[in-house]
């Protein structure tokens, strides 16, 4: 499973890495320690947190949120999507023929039906990073 560094969970949550490192330190994220003493917080349990912390409501992440509008990462792929949301993978139901990922983007909960086989071939699965992209009525996936 993919771990998180405490600048990137924070990128993800739409707070400062200080507010995420306050929330390690008080017990509310979990974390361990790579070998060079970086905190990390595994994909799974950034997943719950990031569910969790959404259901607070408004002021319950402890930083401004909003992941969402126009900006794009200068090494992120070259798309006329607008609005794109950068977070993580919280559910994946899989039917036989089509499948419902869950996304959450900081405060953003967004959910996509796409084919099982897209899911499939892009590989997700809960605690992965990816963006939600939303054009007109669309949400499209891109694995990060």
């Amino acid at each position: 499973m993919r771990s998180y560094s405490m600048g990137r969970a924070a990128r993800l949550l739409g707070v400062s890495p200080d507010t995420v490192r306050r929330w390690a330190d008080a017990g509310r994220l979990p974390t361990s320690r790579d070998e060079g003493g970086r905190r990390l917080v595994a994909g799974e349990d950034l997943a719950a947190f990031a569910v969790a912390l959404a259901s607070e409501g408004p002021g319950g992440s402890g930083g401004s949120g909003g992941s969402g509008g126009s900006e794009r990462d200068d090494d992120g792929p070259h798309t006329s999507v607008r609005n794109s949301f950068p977070g993580i993978v919280t559910a994946v139901r899989l039917g036989d023929v089509a499948a419902q990922v869950e996304i959450q983007a900081g405060p953003h909960r967004l959910v996509s039906l796409l084919t099982r086989e897209a899911v499939e071939e892009l590989g997700l699965a809960v605690g992965m990073e990816a963006v939600a992209r939303v054009k007109s009525t669309n949400v499209h996936i891109d694995r990060a």
